[in-house]
């Protein structure tokens, strides 16, 4: 049924395994699917916006693998131009979609992920440390993206990496209270550890407790 929403371009995408390696010039495409060109090439941007084709001029168009961020990042820039605190509603999203997911994917993890894990900690507490201090942005974006890393669903990765790119949008990688940075990371500290030792309920907890300081960040913004 959900097929019968599809354009003809994408339905042909979808049907033909050999698009990985490339496609037809339209003009073939628009006699074998009865379209026009003209109509193809609009509904070819569309799988282009949509992160679903590689369009180059030598190699032509190729069919990508794939991937969920592309329409959610197009959809949550849109409703945040609209709305600034769409990014709110949209952060909340997120933070049932980790919690969501939390036990799968942590009993994933294999023992590479947790010392990288270890590590990305180690590094967030030097930044904090350090003279200057530094925020350790990129270390929080990496913490949570290996957590959910090996799920294997483009849907929740897509969702999760989308996030990030709303959250350095609105400026609150660069702007963030240092007693805030510590407490989080400090929820963080509890996090892998327990995923370390196996007491994942423990860390379910730390990251639920966690997650609910967002929302007072976001009330203490400059210009809020």
């Amino acid at each position: 049924m959900a097929a019968n929403h599809l354009s003809e371009f994408m339905r042909y995408l979808a049907t033909h395994a050999e698009a990985e390696n490339g496609l037809p010039p339209l003009s073939a495409l628009s006699e074998e699917l009865g379209v026009s060109v003209a109509s193809l090439r609009e509904q070819l941007e569309v799988a282009r916006a949509l992160g679903l084709v590689d369009v180059r001029p030598r190699t032509g168009i190729r069919r990508l693998p794939y991937a969920f961020l592309p329409a959610v990042r197009q959809s949550v820039g849109y409703a945040m131009a609209l709305d600034e605190t769409n990014f709110q509603r949209f952060a909340d999203l997120r933070k049932h979609v980790e919690a969501a997911y939390w036990h799968e994917a942590v009993a994933k993890l294999t023992p590479e992920d947790r010392e990288k894990l270890q590590h990305i900690v180690t590094r967030a507490w030097e930044k904090l440390n350090g003279r200057p201090i530094q925020i350790p942005h990129e270390e929080h974006k990496q913490l949570h993206l290996i957590i959910y890393g090996r799920l294997e669903n483009p849907f929740v990765s897509g969702i999760l990496e989308a996030y990030w790119e709303a959250y350095e949008s609105i400026g609150l990688n660069v702007f963030t209270d240092y007693a805030y940075l510590r407490e989080v990371w400090g929820y963080h500290q509890r996090m892998v550890d327990s995923i370390c030792s196996g007491d994942f309920q423990s860390g379910y907890q730390a990251l639920v407790e966690h997650a609910d300081m967002l929302a007072d960040l976001l009330d203490h913004r400059p210009g809020k």
